[in-house]
């Protein structure tokens, strides 16, 4: 859906950051993490100085003088906001808390585009947040789109571990001309490395920022076995710690943003190495329904036998919470719904 489009601010940054002297420990290392890439010149907007509503009428409600922002879904629709301006590289993060209950078909993405300008060649990358039924946990989804692919869907997709409907955790993308970073709270999930034979398929060109929530029921959850009961209605999925951090489109090299570039520290990289093996239950690098012959910047060694010929994780325990049986999602990839 295409966005209005203000006019490009200079460095965006719309967080409120808790007091470092009553940060929790998890708190801290994140607002740690994020002070090495921030520069002191990032200031903080409200939702009207950084962002418009997409689409949901009264489905998105503005709390705490604009730095909270509520989206729901019900039997007439979703709801949705995106920045006002595109951004190329940089670093974007929110803290997100998602609906309980029973939520099998919800689905509440965060992610980057750039759809609206570019239709055919588009550059996305995305978190999806894909609901389940009732004590059944919530599973999430990462995916990356370069120049229109498409057709080669990249997902890999991560079992909790903890519950998203209790408490705020905060997810974040850091892109940069070389590397694509997804967070998880302060620890990094996955990366995705510019290769040659990526080509245009790794994403290049200025995107902006979205935040949605609407029905996935044909898809979502165990296939589109189990669909959105509007009787649970409204689903409210909360948005806070907004923050926006990058490059202005058609801004002039060097610029701030390009900060993301730095090189993953040992630490983080051996605690994103240790998650992955520990919670991700499907990858698209071992699906070999999909892709007889693995995607080119696919390197697969040892690890993959912890998967399935179909890409999920042979272990249940990668799954981290109430688990049980996995089911094929239709059109490609797996959903691990129950």
């Amino acid at each position: 859906m295409a966005m209005a489009r203000c006019s490009l601010l200079p460095i965006l940054a719309a967080v409120l950051l808790a007091a470092s002297l009553s940060l929790p420990p998890r708190a801290a290392a994140y607002a740690a993490m994020v002070d090495s890439l921030l520069p002191a010149s990032a200031t903080a907007l409200s939702f009207e100085e950084g962002y418009t509503q997409l689409f949901g009428d009264s489905n998105l409600m503005l709390h705490g003088d604009g730095k909270r922002v509520h989206i729901s879904l019900d039997e007439r629709t979703g709801a949705g906001f995106a920045s006002q301006g595109a951004y190329h590289h940089g670093f974007f993060s929110a803290s997100i808390k998602l609906p309980a209950d029973h939520t099998a078909g919800v689905v509440v993405a965060f992610y980057m585009s750039n759809g609206d300008v570019y239709e055919r060649t588009h550059d996305e990358l995305d978190f999806e947040f894909l609901g389940n039924v009732r004590g059944r946990e919530w599973r999430v989804q990462t995916n990356v789109y370069g120049n229109g692919s498409t057709a080669a869907g990249r997902e890999e997709r991560y079992g909790l571990w903890f519950d998203p409907t209790q408490d705020f955790h905060r997810y974040a993308i850091r892109w940069s001309h070389d590397t694509i970073i997804f967070y998880v709270d302060e620890t990094p999930i996955r990366e995705v490395v510019r290769t040659a034979s990526m080509g245009a398929q790794f994403p290049s060109k200025p995107m902006s920022l979205y935040a949605t929530i609407w029905d996935g029921s044909s898809w979502a959850t165990s296939g589109g076995r189990y669909k959105v009961n509007y009787k649970y209605a409204p689903y409210v999925a909360e948005f806070t710690d907004l923050l926006l951090h990058g490059c202005p489109a058609g801004s002039p090299p060097p610029c701030e943003g390009a900060a993301a570039a730095a090189t993953m520290p040992p630490g983080q990289r051996s605690a994103m190495e240790r998650l992955r093996a520990r919670h991700m239950t499907y990858g698209y690098c071992y699906d070999r329904v999909r892709y007889p012959a693995p995607l080119p910047e696919c390197s697969v060694g040892a690890e993959a036998e912890a998967f399935l010929p179909s890409g999920e994780a042979r272990s249940t325990d990668r799954r981290g919470g109430r688990h049980g049986k996995r089911h094929r999602r239709a059109g490609g990839g797996v959903d691990s719904a129950l």
